[in-house]
């Protein structure tokens, strides 16, 4: 059955939902189960969430406002000039005018290896930025493709959205660091010795937060990771909405996924802004455990449905696949 891109828009935007939503409640579960370990009643648990909630908030607050200046000045990116990258500012024009956004800032990064990201935190403060590799290696059609997920991100605020998660995150790690430290230097025997009244389901709710403690921060990395990859599908199909062709997405993905350069800028940090994973299956840095975009056999598949084109053979997954 052919898919529309606007199925695809409106399954990944549901599941993107229901994982943060996910998050929230292993927040809740964390926080409700500490607090009632050390207090012995419901109100200390709601108090330890909050806590821990609004703590990651303010600290994400900093990041929201100032964090894309710092990628682009981590990236080496510097304004692309009106007369030598016309070409590149029409295509990103084009694409803002079809997504019914203000035109971004249009950055360059001096390296060979294809690649782009887009950043900031709403579309009135938005950048896009993509490598000369990217322009020498795709013609107009691909390079039409790429600049529509990226304007994609900015019209689905994937950014404020992707925060949102790091804030819930944020909190559990907070969380979770917090108990673990306090039992290490006996917070535990001071909580059972006060009289408060919790008794054996206080005995109960430590066994509980101390496993929440150990394993919440990973599943929740996971999660958002999951979502992550999410926004990458939400913002491939929303490419395909302003382009009307998916062959074009299609083709710069598999250009640059099976590219082999490395983008030495690119890091763990910044990694998951990429239209395409930077970081290459041979590095060293490399990690399979928290990746942060799908498989880029998958992703073409999903354009391919789109156009009711036949999926990709094994031979050419396992090409695409070599250095993800």
């Amino acid at each position: 059955m052919r898919a529309t891109f606007y199925e695809q828009q409106s399954a990944n935007r549901r599941l993107s939902v229901l994982l943060m939503l996910s998050v929230a409640l292993l927040l809740a579960a964390l926080g409700f189960s500490i607090g009632f370990a050390y207090t012995g009643n419901e109100i200390g648990g709601v108090a330890f969430t909050l806590g821990a909630l609004v703590l990651g908030l303010v600290l994400s607050i900093g990041s929201y406002y100032g964090g894309d200046k710092v990628v682009l000045a981590a990236s080496g990116a510097t304004e692309a000039d009106p007369v030598r990258d016309q070409q590149l500012l029409n295509v990103v024009q084009e694409m803002s005018i079809a997504a019914g956004v203000p035109m971004p800032r249009v950055y360059l990064i001096d390296d060979t290896a294809p690649n782009a990201f887009a950043t900031g935190r709403d579309p009135q403060h938005a950048s896009v930025a993509i490598t000369t590799g990217l322009l020498q290696k795709l013609d107009r059609e691909a390079l039409q493709g790429v600049i529509a997920h990226e304007m994609g991100h900015v019209r689905n605020l994937d950014i404020r959205f992707m925060l949102l998660i790091g804030v819930l995150v944020g909190g559990i790690a907070l969380l979770s660091d917090m108990f673990l430290r306090s039992m290490m230097f006996g917070g535990a025997h001071r909580s059972r010795s006060r009289d408060n009244g919790g008794g054996g389901l206080q005995a109960i709710m430590m066994i509980v937060a101390l496993v929440l403690a150990v394993l919440a921060p990973i599943a929740a990395r996971l999660v958002q990771m999951s979502v992550s990859r999410q926004r990458e599908y939400l913002a491939d199909a929303t490419s395909v909405e302003l382009t009307r062709n998916p062959a074009g997405l299609e083709r710069a993905l598999a250009i640059i996924a099976t590219d082999h350069e490395v983008l030495e800028v690119a890091n763990r940090a910044t990694q998951h802004l990429y239209i395409v994973n930077p970081i290459k299956k041979m590095e060293a840095r490399a990690s399979g455990l928290f990746t942060t975009h799908p498989p880029i056999a998958d992703r073409i598949d999903r354009l391919r449905q789109l156009r009711a084109a036949s999926p990709l053979s094994i031979d050419e997954r396992a090409q695409l696949s070599s250095t993800e």
